[in-house]
């Protein structure tokens, strides 16, 4: 390249001065003289004394700087041939060539006139004149070409000299003219590449995967342009190499003359030289390339291993927070299976971080230039696995101990249970006997040969062995349990000496006391005496388990009666009637649902604003709380009002209540319209810590998106209701009230229910609440017919229907195609294409469609456009046409 670009331009190139080239009054025919001089021949040319002096200069330089520099140095040999011109012709020849020639002269030959008294005058001329013309060489007169062949050998003449040598000018200037561009594109070839290796070698390295991959891009194009400009310009040099040696090629006889033979190495000189700097050039991009590729390899290795830290930074953090060994077994269980969960949570992220260091190792065995930077990111991805893994054998060691312990505890205490249930059940009055005494013995001695399986024998021994997890609070637990381990123990031992006592012979009756279900352990009669301990025991037991039935019987929440609902005849009675067991039924479910939506708003909606717990809001739910609970907040206004308790007297005004309220209602469809985009931000963020946490807290057994569908469910719920008031109310007063809030309900849901859909519609271009009331939504087969449309194609359109959903407005109809896809592994989901609209106050309509009674057809425009339309059933074809009828009816009287 170098030596490419160090090459001396010269001065003139034949494109510089083709039109004085092609004038023909010097040529460089390619012979050489005995010695290899170099000949130019001035041919017979009539106007040769009026070239301009700058022409004429022009072409000898020219012509002088194309033979080497050996057969310059030698000397030019000058033909000038002027055998049919004037002695005037050949002095003024004589006279510019010795002042204008450039080159180093060895001989000038000069044809004299032909003619007698012109060569007789030249005879003299010459030497009267030679001293004139100022040339250190010798001039030689000649009188005809047979004589030039005595000096030059004719294989080196032209024909026009009476030699044999090959000469065309046009195809000398094309050859020329060639290689001079050919050189001028190697010269500009090797500058290209030059240029882009500097800029090549000046490049800093991007920081980004981005850039890193544009810059890879923008130099391998470039680099394929330059490859393609090398290529072009070797095929040139081929074809011109090929153009040259042409008469050779097509002749075995013919030989190239020394200038043909020059330009043929100068040719290949050049081609030798491309080749050369392409393959230096190759060998520097094949280093560059192969850094701009080890560049991008560590910007993606950089990019996901910034993304696997930050996931395992989180899986930590999570861990971290999983402090909690639990209070009882089902918490235990309940934390071992969030453990498992974050366990498999974290095998991805896990095995993506050992891939990824694998594949850096991989990158450093083959020799990247950023091992410093690559090693240390892959010790401490492979330090954060076995730090999660450690830990997670931890959590599983240290769950596995507290959930053995609870269960333990669980078996000392349901042991402790059991066998006060076992002395509350040995009835006093027949342990009098001995009879009886030995049997209440035997079940004693049976009933304490398990105590071993289940008692903690050995508190030392067990504090030993847990104490590494456990907390005051479970110890605490613990302490209870093993002190209600000794009083058990204590009550046996002391029940065992009174029973032995009895088993033996008495000498003296012993006065039982019968324990009653009112008595209370402290109000023991002075008359009477007791066992002791016993009694006492026997009846505080009996007492809880009254007591524990009573709470078994009427659980709270269960009842829908009031939940002071007792068990006197009255109450009975006032439960057998329907319509207050079903207003109850409402009250007590708006109840539950309004203290519901209250813990999610302040548990889980205020939480998100707790500085406290930013930390734990993960980023894609940063800012999204309207998203997540939409108008939840609206709604739990709504319902806490608890205008529904009014009814419970007066079970008439419940209809009245919901036709108030009919318009309130609408924040039910708002709720509904917002549930796709809840649920999709459920799914992305529901597994987070802080959702977590807040479950936690509220003791919570269901998750956020559980009750996220409360309101959904309610509104159902007052359907079902107000159905089943209807039941109880047949022909009776306020049948027509519930009849209408039953509509209102059912209005509501099948608002609530199109606007599901309604919000679906995809590539709209206009407003579609700019459309008027959704009347109607649902799926058809649909034909069109188009007047306009070739016969063909409508014949096609009669056999083949398209799957429609349609929505009607009150302004328009329009046509989408149903599209379903799965969401995350999720339901599908169904979004609706938007393909056609029809503005109503422009269509019309024909009701029956012979030959299907489930089809009706809309027109457009004068029946231009008709679409043929059937439904899946009659019914549903008659309530569609019903309420087009109606659509185009209000239009019609509000034109009137």
């Amino acid at each position: 390249t170098d030596e490419i670009m160090q090459q001396e331009i010269r001065p003139l190139v034949a494109v510089d001065i083709i039109e004085q080239l092609h004038r023909q009054f010097a040529i460089l025919s390619g012979g050489r003289g005995k010695d290899g001089a170099p000949i130019i021949t001035f041919p017979e040319f009539a106007g040769f004394s009026d070239i301009p002096d700058e022409d004429f200069l022009n072409v000898v330089t020219y012509l002088t700087s194309i033979p080497s520099l050996e057969a310059a140095s030698i000397g030019f040999i000058i033909i000038i041939d002027r055998r049919r011109d004037k002695w005037s012709a050949v002095k003024a020849s004589l006279t510019r060539i010795a002042g204008a020639f450039p080159g180093n002269l060895q001989l000038v030959f000069v044809l004299r006139p032909s003619r007698f008294i012109q060569r007789t005058i030249a005879d003299i001329g010459i030497k009267l004149y030679r001293d004139d013309f100022k040339m250190k060489v010798p001039i030689i007169m000649l009188n005809s070409v047979s004589d030039l062949h005595g000096y030059i050998d004719k294989s080196q003449l032209t024909r026009e000299l009476g030699g044999t040598l090959e000469y065309g000018h046009s195809q000398w200037i094309h050859h020329r003219t060639a290689i001079e561009n050919f050189a001028m594109t190697v010269k500009t070839t090797a500058q290209m590449l030059q240029t882009f290796g500097t800029d090549l070698a000046e490049t800093e390295l991007p920081n980004d995967v981005h850039c890193t991959e544009d810059l890879l891009s923008t130099h391998t194009d470039h680099h394929s342009k330059l490859k393609d400009e090398l290529k072009l310009a070797v095929k040139q040099g081929a074809t011109l190499l090929t153009c040259i040696r042409e008469p050779v090629t097509r002749s075995a006889n013919s030989k190239l003359s020394p200038d043909e033979l020059e330009n043929v190495a100068t040719v290949e000189r050049l081609l030798a030289q491309l080749d050369e700097t392409e393959k230096a050039f190759d060998q520097f991009w094949t280093k560059h390339h192969l850094k701009l590729e080890q560049c991008l390899q560590l910007r993606h290795f950089e990019h996901n291993f910034r993304e696997v830290k930050l996931t395992l930074d989180n899986l930590m953090e999570a861990q971290a927070h999983f402090a909690d060994i639990g209070d009882s077994v089902t918490r235990v269980e309940h934390l071992l299976k969030e453990q498992k969960q974050l366990e498999e949570k974290g095998q991805e992220p896990l095995e993506k971080a050992q891939s990824l260091a694998l594949h850096g190792e991989q990158l450093i065995q083959n020799n990247h230039y950023a091992v410093d930077s690559i090693r240390p990111k892959c010790v401490e991805l492979r330090r954060i696995c076995d730090d999660f893994t450690n830990e997670t054998k931890k959590k599983y060691d240290i769950l596995g101990k507290s959930l053995e312990l609870h269960k333990q505890l669980d078996k000392a205490s349901q042991w402790c249970e059991a066998g006060i249930y076992l002395l509350a059940s040995q009835a006093v009055d027949k342990c009098q006997s001995q009879e009886g005494a030995e049997t209440a013995l035997v079940e004693i001695e049976k009933f304490l040969v398990t105590a071993k399986e289940h008692q903690l024998s050995n508190p030392k021994e067990f504090y030993n062995q847990f104490d590494t997890i456990l907390t005051p609070e479970i110890k605490a637990h613990a302490q209870r349990i093993l002190q209600k381990l000794e009083d058990v123990q204590e009550m046996f031992d002391k029940r065992q000496v009174s029973l032995k006592k009895l088993a033996a012979k008495q000498t003296r009756p012993v006065q039982p006391v019968a324990p009653h279900p009112e008595s209370s352990p402290k109000r023991a009669s002075p008359k009477t005496t007791r066992p002791a301990g016993v009694a006492c025991l026997i009846v505080e037991w009996d007492v809880q388990v009254r007591r524990h039935v009573a709470e078994m019987l009427h659980p709270a929440g269960r009842c829908h009666m009031d939940l002071r609902c007792n068990t006197t005849p009255t109450a009975l009675k006032e439960c057998a009637q329907p319509q207050s067991h079903i207003i109850n039924e409402l009250i007590e479910t708006e109840r539950v649902y309004v203290e519901e939506l209250q813990s999610i708003i302040e548990g889980y909606a205020s939480e998100m604003d707790n500085p406290s717990l930013v930390h734990l809001i993960p980023s894609a739910l940063q800012n999204k709380k309207e998203i997540l609970f939409g108008n939840l907040p609206e709604i739990y206004e709504f319902h806490n009002r608890h205008e529904i308790e009014n009814c419970i007297e007066n079970p008439e005004l419940l209809a009245r209540c919901f036709l108030k309220r009919k318009e309130d209602l609408q924040i039910y469809e708002k709720y509904c319209q917002n549930k796709p985009r809840s649920e999709a931000l459920w799914r992305q963020c529901g597994d987070s810590i802080f959702f977590q946490e807040c479950q936690r807290k509220l003791d919570h057994k269901l998750s956020l998106d559980a009750y996220l569908l409360k309101p959904v469910q309610r509104i159902t719920k007052y359907q079902l209701l107000l159905k089943e008031m209807l039941k109880c109310s047949k022909n009776s007063e306020g049948t027509a009230e519930l009849e209408e809030a039953l509509a209102t309900v059912l209005d509501i849901i099948k608002s609530v229910n199109d606007s599901m859909h309604h919000v679906a519609i995809t590539g709209y271009e206009g407003d579609v609440s700019e459309l008027g009331k959704l009347l109607m939504q649902g799926s058809f087969n649909v034909w069109t017919d188009h007047k306009k449309g070739h016969n063909k194609v409508k014949d096609l359109a009669r056999f083949k229907p398209m799957q429609r959903h349609l929505f009607l407005y009150t302004k328009m109809l329009l046509f989408c195609k149903k599209r379903e896809e799965n969401t995350d592994g999720h339901e599908k989901t169904a979004s609706y294409s938007f393909k056609n609209s029809l503005k109503m106050s422009t269509v019309g309509i024909t009701e029956n469609v012979k030959g299907d009674n489930k089809k009706f057809e809309i027109w457009y425009n004068g029946r231009e456009e008709v679409y043929i339309i059937q439904a899946s059933s009659v019914e549903l074809k008659n309530t569609w046409i019903s309420e087009i009828r109606k659509v185009l009816t209000g239009q019609l009287e509000a034109c009137r």
